[in-house]
């Protein structure tokens, strides 16, 4: 079973009915300094964390006074608008003390879809890691419709732990783990310790139940488990309400883990080389020298480019005499490529007429 330790970045997402009280509509604010807490140990053993959170609407509910009814679409985005403030300030004032400096990242299902926003939200949050930030991620409800929202936030916490290469995602829920049926309503149901492959008779055991304040019920979380396990991310359900919910699981709280069979960095090496290449980068002797040592593909290095690609496509990398060395995502356009072709990365502002990146096509985009 994996222990939390040793993850190097994970992923925690968290329900509404963790945070917010369905009763007052207050925040709880004991559990939200104790899972402050589970975020400093984790820090402290040299893991990177990324919160996805739930909250904003619930908490702008009741602030503006709301029903617990199920709101109409304008109403949602102004309790969103409310809320959002106060989860990114109640997150703040939890994590300060422990010397942890807080981001919020608001995104939306369109971020995913699109090659150049994905790009951009995954250097933003790298950077974030890097400066040893804790993001705070959250679905964009004040501007997402109905056509752009991912709907729930077990999928969206999938995905960003995809896209960051986590090593593991922890669902903290309302039930302690996948069940082979509804444990409030079969007394014969029994909990999955470890799944290692979601086959149709698991998802045959899920139901649509969620709790009052969340709308993720298991199929949602099973549509998580597949993306990150696909991804090279472990991931677990577990019972989240208890203090210090990250320090419980660790000391063997009840939980199912489903399993991945590549780390997040083979998984992501695998996708980038099946897909289509839409442009060819040829290269010098030098860049393919660096390449082989795990080093970016720098404009320097490149004598000519051909197709005509976007920023966020995969381009097939090419050696002195033509032959296929490795494949990539481009972050920049065919044109921009052409234009800083054999240039140092400090001349790519003068060239352009913007600061870019240094790298044509980073060592984590590259695939050989």
């Amino acid at each position: 079973m994996a222990t939390l330790t040793s993850a190097r970045r994970l992923v925690v997402k968290i329900g509404s009915a963790l945070l917010v009280d369905r009763e007052t509509g207050l925040l709880r604010k004991e559990w939200l300094f104790s899972l402050a807490q589970d975020v400093a140990w984790l820090k402290g053993q040299g893991t990177d964390v990324i919160l996805v959170s739930s909250g904003s609407i619930a908490l702008g509910r009741g602030v503006l006074r709301l029903s617990m009814a199920t709101l109409p679409l304008e109403k949602s985005q102004a309790a969103a608008a409310v809320g959002q403030i106060r989860l990114a300030r109640a997150y703040e004032e939890a994590l300060t003390p422990h010397g942890i400096t807080t981001a919020q990242v608001l995104v939306t299902l369109e971020d995913s879809e699109d090659r150049r926003r994905y790009l951009n939200s995954r250097a933003t949050l790298e950077t974030l890691l890097g400066l040893g930030v804790v993001p705070i991620v959250n679905e964009n409800d004040t501007v997402a419709t109905d056509e752009i929202r991912y709907g729930d936030n077990d999928r969206l916490a999938a995905q960003i732990a995809v896209t960051v290469g986590a090593d593991q995602l922890i669902l903290l829920s309302d039930v302690d783990g996948f069940y082979s049926g509804n444990p409030n309503e079969d007394a014969s149901a029994t909990r999955f310790e470890t799944i290692d492959k979601i086959t149709p008779e698991i998802e045959a055991m899920a139901g649509d139940a969620g709790s009052g304040l969340s709308k993720g019920g298991m199929k949602t979380k099973l549509l998580a488990a597949k993306m990150a396990t696909a991804g090279g991310c472990a991931m677990a359900i577990t019972e989240g309400s208890v203090l210090n919910p990250l320090q419980t699981l660790e000391n063997g709280a009840n939980s199912t883990w489903f399993t991945a069979t590549l780390d997040p960095h083979a998984a992501r090496k695998r996708w980038i080389s099946a897909m289509k290449p839409r442009g060819e980068i040829t290269i010098d002797e030098g860049a393919a020298n660096a390449l082989a040592n795990g080093k970016s593909l720098l404009p320097a290095g490149i004598v000519e480019v051909t197709g005509d690609f976007g920023r966020g496509d995969p381009v097939a990398i090419l050696d002195p005499k033509a032959r296929r060395l490795a494949q990539g995502i481009s972050r920049y356009t065919a044109q921009e490529a052409d234009a800083i072709k054999g240039r140092k990365s400090s001349e790519i502002e003068a060239t352009l007429g913007y600061p870019g990146r240094a790298a044509l096509i980073h060592r984590d985009d590259l695939a050989l």
